[in-house]
């Protein structure tokens, strides 16, 4: 026990080392406090608000005025259900070019919608012809698209009607 003391008076006797703070878990701890300083006082980014969408004024649209309005060149993406045009550029990923639904933009989309059909033949191939009235539709594909048309107006606006060629300065 007697060497324990003396050991411990001489170790207490010794001037303190100069290099006691130059260890490496100081340099570790420092190093975490800088970048911890860092990170919290950084200047932050100014908040950005998004950019409202542009106005879009409600028009009346021919199957041949409609029909530029398929997200080709990033144009907006336009579709008629039942005589009602929206605006589904929100959904490019979809009815745009490449999509699933993208032979129906910029087109009266009522019967393939109706039928279930995504066919360039459920498409209205003379476009100053007069509309497809739907006539032939049974009540089920009917149904099927008035579902259509109700998802469509809780997701999508409505930017106009869709009207048969001769009729636009009518009902304009």
């Amino acid at each position: 026990m007697e060497y324990v003391e003396n050991r411990m008076a001489q170790e207490a006797a010794k001037p303190a080392a100069s290099g006691a703070l130059l260890t490496p878990l100081n340099f570790l701890l420092v190093g975490v406090l800088v970048y911890t300083a860092y990170v919290f006082y950084k200047p932050k980014p100014p908040v950005t608000l998004p950019k409202d969408e542009p106005a879009v004024v409600f028009r009346t649209f021919t199957p041949r005025t409609l029909l530029p309005y398929n997200g080709v060149d990033g144009a907006p993406v336009y579709l008629a259900v039942r005589g009602r045009v929206f605006d589904v550029s929100r959904g490019r990923n979809f009815y745009g070019p490449g999509g699933p639904y993208a032979n129906f933009a910029g087109r009266d989309a009522s019967r393939g919608l109706a039928c279930g059909s995504f066919d360039e033949e459920m498409l209205t191939k003379d476009l100053d012809g007069p509309l497809d009235t739907l006539a032939d539709l049974g009540a089920e594909e009917m149904d099927a698209l008035k579902g259509w048309e109700e998802r469509f107006s809780e997701k999508y606006l409505v930017v106009g009607k869709l009207v048969p060629v001769g009729e636009e300065k009518e009902k304009a």
